[in-house]
C-alpha cells in the first residue's frame, strides 16, 4: 500500500475498537450522515481517515450528553455546508438541561412518595398477623386520595 493517506487511515475494525463501539455503528453513523461514507480499498475494505476517529468521539460526547442521531446528522450537515450551527447547538443543549431538570424534579417527586407508601406499608406490616395479607398493593390505588378525570386513574 504505497498510498501515504491510507496507510494512516483505520480500517473498520480498528477504529471501532478505538472508540468502542461495533463496526455495525460506524456503518449506521455512515448512514445516518453523521460519519462521511469511508472510501474503500480495492478489496472492498472501508478504510477511515484519521479525522474519522475525532468525528466518532465527537458523535459519542454528543449523545452521552443528551443529542440525538438525527439532531447531529443536522447540525453536522449544517457545518459541513460551511455554516455555524452553534447558537442552535447551545439553544438545543438548554433545552436537553430542561428536560433532565423536569425529569429530577419527577424523580424527587417518586421518591417522596415512595417513602411516604414504605412507611404506610410499614404501619399495615406491623398490624398484619404473619401469613395474612397486608393489601400492600392494593394500597397502591387507594392512596389517590380524588380522581378529578379518567386519565388520572392510573397516574
Amino acid at each position: 500500500m504505497g498510498d501515504n493517506s491510507m496507510e494512516s487511515s483505520f480500517r473498520s475494525g480498528e477504529l471501532a475498537r478505538a472508540v468502542g463501539v461495533s463496526t455495525d455503528t460506524l456503518r449506521h453513523y455512515e448512514r445516518i450522515g453523521v460519519l462521511a461514507r469511508a472510501p474503500r480499498t480495492e478489496s472492498g475494505y472501508r478504510r477511515y481517515p484519521p479525522e474519522a476517529l475525532r468525528r466518532v468521539c465527537l458523535v459519542r460526547q454528543a449523545l452521552s450528553v443528551g443529542f440525538s442521531l438525527p439532531e447531529l446528522a443536522r447540525l453536522l450537515q449544517i457545518r459541513e455546508r460551511g455554516g455555524a450551527p452553534c447558537r442552535e447547538v447551545r439553544a438545543l443543549a438548554q433545552l436537553k438541561l430542561n428536560q433532565i431538570d423536569r425529569r429530577l424534579a419527577d424523580l424527587k417527586a417518586v421518591r417522596r412518595r415512595m417513602r411516604l407508601m414504605l412507611k404506610d406499608w410499614d404501619a399495615r406490616l406491623a398490624r398484619t398477623r404473619k401469613g395474612q395479607r397486608a393489601g400492600l398493593l392494593e394500597s397502591l390505588a387507594a392512596s389517590k386520595k380524588q380522581l378529578h378525570s379518567p386519565a388520572e386513574v392510573c397516574r
